[in-house]
């Protein structure tokens, strides 16, 4: 049965780095990054051109079409409403796919400065932390982390992996015992 992982989390704990070392250790798994997904579409920049909603969409059909064709695919993606995380949930089911949530997790003090500490090291990076800035920068930050609290609680499944800064290969074998069948 194909799997859609979800791994959620405050922006800098680790979802993206995780999801391709996923990828590249179970072949044949779509790394369903969005984020790099935003490059593709002309006027990404503008935060007027509400890319990320476009995308949300677009992201849902990718990820129907990978598990319609009995793949897992691994969503690494900030989402802090219930509603956004059932429609892939719902995707998954229709697919007859099976829906893991993972929650990478740091206290909100520690998730802040992750973020802060993290090396922009593409143009979605350089980008990200000039629309965390414009925002409101470590307070809007904390809302994240607060809406991530509330998603948690309201989804009690969910498996809540810590998360410590450089623990790669720990935090991955961590998601890895807590998905095994």
């Amino acid at each position: 049965m194909a799997t859609l992982i979800h791994l959620n989390g405050p922006p800098g704990i680790g979802k993206s780095t995780l999801a391709a070392l996923w990828a590249d250790r179970h072949p044949g798994t779509l790394n369903l990054d969005i984020d790099t997904l935003h490059r593709l579409v002309g006027g990404w920049r503008d935060e007027d051109n509400r890319t990320h909603d476009v995308l949300r969409p677009v992201a849902l059909a990718m990820a129907a079409t990978h598990l319609a064709g009995g793949r897992d695919v691994v969503l690494p993606q900030f989402l802090g409403k219930r509603d956004a995380i059932e429609a892939f949930e719902q995707t998954a089911t229709m697919n007859g796919a099976r829906f893991a949530e993972v929650v990478l997790y740091a206290d909100r003090a520690e998730s802040i400065d992750r973020f802060h500490r993290r090396p922009d090291a593409s143009e979605w990076d350089v980008h990200n932390r000039a629309l965390v800035a414009r925002h409101g920068g470590a307070e809007f930050l904390a809302a994240m982390h607060d809406d991530l609290q509330d998603v948690l609680a309201a989804r009690p499944d969910a498996i809540v992996i810590p998360s410590r800064a450089g623990a790669v290969e720990d935090t991955y074998a961590a998601i890895e015992s807590a998905l095994a069948p």
